[in-house]
């Protein structure tokens, strides 16, 4: 399976896509953010990240492609999590306020709903306060 970046979508064992070196989630991504995500009573996923100050676009401020990229992580994993193979197809985020670099944050994803191959999914990034800096809206679309 080709992505938009000409790369191949390697399969796992049962099927699954192979998320081995996942730039958000996965532990061995020497540049990765190495989220660890764990499923809420609801079947939400939620982690806690402190971004680097490497990930700043503006000094302070984490950049808006990697507050994108863990808000879309959290759906996914919401969606994997699910027993569910999909590709994010659409992608919404709203930047409520800046988020700072160096600080305690929470991200939580879950599914909304489902429509034949769709899948409807949010997502929130909050701080340490509850306070939300950034929510996501996002269709997957199922593999077949």
């Amino acid at each position: 399976m080709q992505t938009g970046t000409g790369k191949s979508q390697r399969r796992g064992a049962a099927g699954s896509l192979s998320s081995s070196r996942c730039f958000a989630c996965s532990p061995v991504n020497e540049r990765g953010l190495h989220l660890q995500y764990e499923r809420d009573e609801k079947g939400a996923m939620e982690a806690a990240w402190i971004p680097d100050a490497d990930l700043e676009g503006f000094e302070g401020i984490v950049h808006g492609g990697i507050v994108s990229t863990v808000l879309d992580e959290s759906m996914a994993q919401a969606v994997s999590a699910s027993g569910i193979d999909a590709l994010t197809a659409e992608l919404r985020v709203r930047f409520r306020q800046q988020v700072s670099s160096g600080q305690p944050l929470h991200l939580k994803g879950w599914i909304e709903q489902r429509n034949k191959r769709m899948i409807h999914a949010q997502a929130l990034l909050t701080d340490a306060h509850g306070v939300e800096l950034a929510h996501a809206w996002s269709i997957f679309l199922e593999l077949r």
